[in-house]
């Protein structure tokens, strides 16, 4: 697909747009002409790139970032976001990355752009959302720098899942039905239908030590995990480090007890749970375990060393 040709500019345009016409299983392209026209309303020049392959994104991102683009705006779900901050990161640029919320759950644009411990980017909100990127573009407003995670070499923008939660992320993926928020929740039922693996970890991170059995261990760098559950209440995406909630052996009876909890992020008052603000830590386990980063499911390990990397992202 080709923007409108009155976007186009024969001078070096100073943003460069890369849609994921698949995000939100494939309703995101339905908004692609509505982004387009937030563009030109401000009278801010853009290149339209478009992704069509898995992976495509992050190589696109890194080309445009090696050939001198500063300004990168993607417009997808937490999965681009990933992609993007890839190809950024190992393309070794200050381009700055701006974010246009059109994918499932958006977890991470939830934590950079409202206010802290408020839901106010909602679904139907993305438009907003859309349109005050713009103007700060139109009004070429700074970028703010923002941190990353690293797990095993990859960075994650919103977060890492080693466990449970990785099995439902999975599962969630394979749902291809446009229910939007609902998907991880499908994705939770299909994985207690499956049961509930606790398998037997070490985890390290400065003073904090955990041995034992665990259900999941998340590692948050935004508080948001699956659109609606407010995993790390306390995780804050600018202050030099992550949250780690780890919860320890549970039954699926008592999963589905929490969950009611998660969405409000009570769930680190139970007793099964521990919290703990890091800057890195390793976990290593008995059996290879899932893993996903940003609901990018990734191969499963017996070791994962995480870190974070302050300020590695500049935000538009």
């Amino acid at each position: 697909m080709s923007p409108p040709s009155n976007l186009q500019s024969s001078l070096q345009p100073s943003v460069q747009l890369v849609v994921n016409p698949a995000a939100r299983r494939g309703l995101a392209a339905r908004r692609v002409e509505d982004v387009l026209a937030l563009f030109e309303r401000e009278q801010v020049p853009v290149v339209y790139n478009e992704s069509r392959l898995p992976g495509d994104i992050e190589a696109q991102v890194e080309a445009l970032a090696r050939e001198g683009a500063m300004r990168i705006v993607v417009a997808g779900g937490d999965g681009t976001v990933h992609e993007a901050v890839n190809g950024l990161m190992r393309a070794g640029s200050e381009a700055a990355l701006g974010l246009i919320p059109i994918g499932s759950g958006n977890d991470f644009s939830k934590a950079v752009y409202t206010e802290p411990g408020t839901e106010r980017l909602r679904d139907r909100d993305w438009a907003d959302a859309a349109r005050a990127l713009v103007r700060r573009l139109a009004d070429n407003t700074p970028p703010r720098r923002i941190d990353l995670g690293r797990c095993n070499g990859r960075y994650f923008a919103n977060g890492a899942g080693v466990g449970f939660d990785a099995m439902i992320t999975r599962l969630s993926r394979e749902v291809r039905l446009p229910v939007g928020n609902l998907v991880y929740v499908f994705g939770l039922v299909r994985a207690l239908l499956q049961g509930v693996a606790t398998p037997a970890l070490r985890l390290e991170a400065g003073n904090y030590r955990y041995e034992g059995r665990a259900t999941l261990a998340n590692i948050a760098n935004g508080c948001w995990l699956g659109g609606q559950f407010l995993i790390a209440p306390d995780a804050v995406p600018d202050d030099g480090q992550l949250n780690l909630v780890l919860a320890k052996a549970v039954t699926r009876r008592r999963i589905l007890a929490l969950v009611p909890r998660l969405k409000k992020g009570l769930h680190l008052e139970a007793e099964e749970v521990q919290h703990e603000p890091v800057d890195k830590l390793v976990i290593e386990c008995e059996q290879a375990l899932p893993l996903h980063l940003d609901g990018e499911v990734c191969t499963p390990s017996k070791r994962f060393e995480i870190d974070c990397v302050p300020g590695a992202l500049p935000l538009l």
